[in-house]
């Protein structure tokens, strides 16, 4: 960047407004006025040049070489304990709920009644249904006494073979009628029993769906029950992981309270996604005396994701930078003492540190603090710390004040 100064000196009028008549001061007073003029425009000139950039700083930065070491990450994920077998129960006929005696954590034994129905309308389709039963029997009861007197007739050959074929023949029918009148009976009096939703196993209740007054529809959930007896601990794992994970691996189980660590195997991994979390659920078989209560929390170690002691690259946070949508580093190059980009793939974290899966190889030396103010190519040099047992320097000791007060005294002495 570049500045320039205009001048516009009006030099004539400047030497003619109170000239004096003596041409030898007015010679000496207009060549005093062009050497200043002639000053001026050369600074002028001067101000007019380019300026020359400043060259950029020689940087030093401090290097780390890259080497195997065994990493210390061991991923831990909080998980769910819940029954192996949940069931959600629900009426096998629509109705309006009328009464709830099912509580929320209340324990229940097979057969004990969770809930009922308005089983009115229940109770006058069974009495239609036996009417029809009454009058399928009377029908029934009258053919065959049709078909007696008929058959006495035959015998005394006052009616036809074909005559008693069509008596028994409706009698039969008849017979059928009364058969279809009880199958109708018993089903209506099944739907009438169905207005009581039974427990049908022993267990805890751990969802309530339902609430009295409510009109459900046959299949609607109620109330869910956790039956006794195994327990699973439940957890998710991000898409990224859930190929380490295959059925039967060991995982170790640790309570969140107080309480024994257990062992546990992967019983179940899902295939396919949580719709919201995007997230894969994973049940592990808890196996042990003591296990946790239902709902309790338990920290679930996968063995797959144990890599104590596995050897691998790493490099601190510090060293990373994004360029181009991927991780890189700066390497550092000691024959012509300058820097160039490498890009590196992170494979996961370890600690404070980041794992390189590619992109670096043993021995290379690396930028570890400062990334973000250097560019390819850029001079660099190593930094050296200070070393501790360098002493500050000591200034001078000032000179003695009693020379100064001595020489005061005798001056006042005088």
């Amino acid at each position: 960047m570049s500045t320039c100064i205009g001048l516009n000196i009006p030099v004539e009028s400047a030497t003619s407004a109170a000239a004096p008549r003596n041409g030898a001061f007015l010679w000496a007073r207009r060549s005093t006025l062009s050497v200043a003029v002639a000053m001026i425009a050369a600074m002028a000139l001067v101000g007019c040049s380019p300026k020359t950039p400043e060259p950029e700083p020689i940087r030093a930065v401090k290097l780390l070489t890259v080497g195997a070491e065994p990493l210390h990450a061991r991923l831990e994920y909080s998980a769910e304990v819940r029954a192996r077998v949940e069931s959600r129960l629900g009426f096998r006929v629509p109705g309006k709920i009328v009464q709830r005696q099912a509580e929320l954590g209340q324990r229940v034994q097979a057969g004990q009644v969770l809930a009922q129905l308005d089983a009115r309308d229940y109770q006058l389709s069974t009495q239609a249904a036996q009417a029809q039963v009454s009058a399928a029997k009377t029908q029934r009861d009258l053919a065959a006494a049709d078909f007696k007197r008929y058959e006495k007739l035959k015998q005394q050959n006052f009616i036809s073979g074909a005559e008693l074929e069509r008596r028994e023949a409706s009698v039969k029918a008849a017979q059928a009628s009364l058969d279809q009148a009880n199958a109708q009976l018993a089903a209506q009096g099944n739907q009438a029993s169905y207005t009581r939703l039974v427990a049908d196993v022993s267990g805890v209740i751990t969802s309530i769906d339902a609430e009295p007054g409510q009109v459900v529809s046959a299949g609607t959930p109620v109330v869910r029950i956790a039956q006794d007896g195994l327990r699973d601990a439940v957890f998710s794992v991000p898409e990224d992981k859930v190929a380490y994970l295959k059925v039967g691996q060991e995982v170790a189980i640790r309570p969140w309270s107080e309480g024994a660590n257990l062992k546990g195997k992967v019983r179940e991994v899902a295939a396919s996604a949580d719709p919201v979390t995007r997230t894969f659920m994973v049940k592990v078989a808890m196996e042990g005396a003591e296990v946790p209560p239902l709902g309790a929390t338990v920290y679930v170690e996968p063995a797959a994701f144990n890599l104590s002691g596995v050897a691998a690259l790493t490099l601190p946070t510090t060293a990373l930078r994004q360029e181009g949508g991927q991780s890189a580093v700066w390497v550092y190059d000691a024959a012509t003492s300058t820097v160039r980009s490498q890009p590196v793939q992170v494979a996961t974290a370890d600690g404070n540190e980041a794992v390189i899966a590619g992109g670096l190889q043993p021995g290379m030396q690396v930028v570890a603090t400062g990334v973000h103010v250097l560019a390819p190519g850029q001079k660099v040099t190593i930094y050296q710390p200070k070393s501790s047992t360098q002493k500050m320097a000591v200034p001078p000791a000032a000179a003695p004040a009693a020379p100064a007060a001595s020489a005061a005294s005798a001056a006042a002495s005088q």
